[in-house]
């Protein structure tokens, strides 16, 4: 027996409705679903064939599915034992900090595989509209998606890291959580016991506010990209916390401080002097900017990285740069040159 019994309003069977109607009712869940696997794989495009693989499986065996459930609960379900199945056997994805000690404008340069990195995720992938629903739900759900929580999930087992999210992330009853995993409300409240304790453990410790911007931050990621595009370091390095970091996956080097960062900027970065930002409507619920490095006197520019902005109480607190935009360039439907470029 399922958790959430419910009767389906129509007394025809689940698997003789029409094909149009069964593919709608899968992909209103798409982006929920897409945001729980994405917090389970710490990948985007492992996230998006996670869930184009549960709806395959739902689709074939919707004749199996008699209705006993909430249709959201048996996905979630099926979403559960595939992100195992991708999880089995296979290293957690991590940010540079966790990975190295804290570099020096001067440290050399290495690339670590693709596999081996944290991936950054579209708001508009995994985040409801803000009108559809309760501002503090939205708040809750950015929070859960930010780069340091989603890192420190992946230090979870695979089984506490479901218990966790479904939890804490999305408000799931113990008994609906323990349902889902054929397990016993008891060890679910076991689970996410211990799963706590090893997120005290390992979560940075941050004043962070909620990610939503107020108008001063907004006012300080304008001053941030006017800064950045006339490449005034001083200008760009008052923004920062004192502490703030900066990461370009895949290399595996950080940096800490502003003076770090601005002496970086100033030295084997200085090649994205005259650089471009785009922004996109968010990652991960943070800002997040397209930037394009010039490649030449004509004018021209190139994708260099997907960068996203973590900040608190009006200061930047991360700067990280993603590189790999032959991938995230088009995920973010970003274009291959700016706009003000484009012939």
């Amino acid at each position: 027996m399922y958790a959430c019994v419910y009767h389906p309003p129509m007394s025809v069977h689940p698997a003789a409705r029409p094909a149009g109607d069964l593919q709608q009712r899968l992909e209103q869940h798409r982006r929920e679903l897409t945001g729980y696997c994405y917090r389970m794989l710490g990948s985007s495009f492992e996230a998006e064939d996670a869930v184009q693989e549960t709806m395959l499986r739902a689709w074939r065996s919707i004749d199996r599915f008699e209705g006993r459930s909430a249709l959201k609960s048996w996905l979630y379900r099926i979403a559960t034992n595939v992100c195992m199945d991708m999880l089995n056997g296979r290293k957690r994805r991590a940010r540079p900090m966790e990975l190295t000690e804290v570099g020096t404008p001067e440290s050399s340069l290495h690339t670590l595989p693709e596999v081996t990195w944290l991936e950054p995720i579209p708001d508009a992938h995994v985040l409801p509209h803000s009108s559809d629903g309760d501002p503090a739900e939205l708040a809750q759900a950015q929070e859960t998606l930010r780069l340091a929580f989603v890192a420190t999930l992946q230090h979870l087992p695979a089984r506490q890291r479901a218990v966790l999210i479904l939890r804490e992330a999305l408000r799931w009853s113990a008994a609906e959580t323990a349902e889902l995993l054929d397990t016993s409300v008891a060890s679910v409240n076991s689970s996410l016991q211990r799963a706590r304790a090893t997120i005290a453990d390992t979560a940075p410790t941050t004043d962070d506010t909620p990610a939503s911007l107020e108008t001063a931050e907004a006012g300080m990621l304008d001053r941030y990209v006017a800064a950045f595009e006339a490449y005034d370091i001083d200008s760009l390095v008052a923004l920062l916390h004192e502490d703030a970091t900066l990461s370009m996956p895949p290399y595996d080097l950080w940096l800490r401080g502003r003076e770090h960062i601005a002496a970086w900027h100033l030295g084997t970065g200085h090649e994205c002097r005259g650089s471009r930002l785009i922004a996109t409507s968010g990652a991960n619920g943070l800002p997040a900017f397209g930037q394009y490095r010039p490649t030449g006197p004509g004018g021209s520019f190139q994708p260099w990285a997907l960068q996203v902005i973590e900040h608190s109480a009006g200061r930047i607190t991360g700067l990280n740069a993603f590189l790999d935009t032959a991938r995230l360039f088009p995920l973010f439907e970003l274009p291959p040159v700016p706009p003000q470029a484009a012939q």
